[in-house]
């Protein structure tokens, strides 16, 4: 007898994130420029052209990349309305698939990976650009600070974003050959707390989860938040930035392959040892 284990509740609510996103400033942001930018040199180092590519992310719709070894590119904009976490490809057998700061707000991250893997070819390649843990670390932090003052807790006002530890692991689950994940930080200031949370409002990011604090936010609340975030010694603030690259391959018989315990034809132990 088998019993379906309980499906966990999610997390993000895209329909909520989509319809943030429609009326936000169109274009891409300058997260997702920076991204970009860092992912033409990234696919430009890999000695190979890609006949069949997707393009995958939420401010990409407008997006005009460079991808000098890529013959055909579809571009497929996410929480364009959708609430779904898959992102709605034309086709299948792609050679390359990537994914730009998408990641970070869907529920089953790796039901998602196992559902692109599969549409690669083998010895596809894929890579993807995830908030990681790290950003926005400040902001999170003041707003603890705030709620504990004058709610008597602290609620998740921002996103809990992917760790790197975890990333490399996530990939192994999906069936990913050879992961590999790395990241970048970035520091950007503003001139006050106010003004990072104004620019995160006019791009759609406000608090995406399911589960929101019933009341809203006051304005002695919103300065206590202000008031604990720290500055520098110019006046202005800095928040952190970490992009999480995570990339792998579709698996294929010709793929280098670890050797089976026990193959190696010389001891750890005589390798170690030290001539006279």
């Amino acid at each position: 007898m088998t019993t379906n284990s309980p499906v966990p509740p999610d997390l993000f609510d895209r329909a909520l994130i989509a319809r943030r996103r429609a009326r936000a400033a169109q274009g891409p942001d300058f997260v997702t420029e920076l991204v970009l930018a860092d992912l033409g040199e990234r696919i430009g180092t890999i000695n190979r052209r890609f006949e069949k590519a997707a393009l995958i992310g939420p401010g990409i719709a407008d997006a005009d990349p460079v991808f000098g070894t890529v013959d055909s590119l579809e571009i497929v904009p996410t929480l364009a309305g959708a609430s779904d976490d898959m992102p709605a490809l034309a086709g299948s057998d792609y050679d390359l698939i990537v994914s730009v700061l998408d990641l970070q707000v869907v529920n089953d991250v790796p039901g998602t990976l196992t559902r692109l893997r599969r549409l690669l070819r083998p010895d596809g390649f894929f890579v993807a650009a995830v908030l990681g843990g790290r950003s926005l670390a400040e902001l999170r932090s003041a707003w603890i600070a705030a709620d504990s003052e004058f709610a008597g807790g602290a609620f998740v006002r921002v996103a809990p974003f992917m760790d790197v530890r975890d990333a490399g692991s996530l990939l192994q689950r999906a069936g990913f050959a050879l992961p590999v994940s790395d990241t970048d930080t970035h520091s950007v200031r503003y001139a006050d707390a106010l003004k990072l949370m104004g620019e995160l409002k006019s791009l759609g990011a406000g608090n995406p989860m399911m589960e929101k604090p019933v009341r809203p936010v006051t304005k002695s609340q919103m300065m206590a938040a202000v008031a604990a975030y720290p500055v520098d010694e110019d006046g202005r603030i800095t928040a952190t930035l970490e992009i999480i690259w995570l990339s792998g391959w579709g698996p294929d018989e010709s793929q280098q392959k670890p050797l089976r315990p026990g193959s190696a034809e010389m001891s750890l132990a005589d390798a170690l040892k030290t001539k006279d």
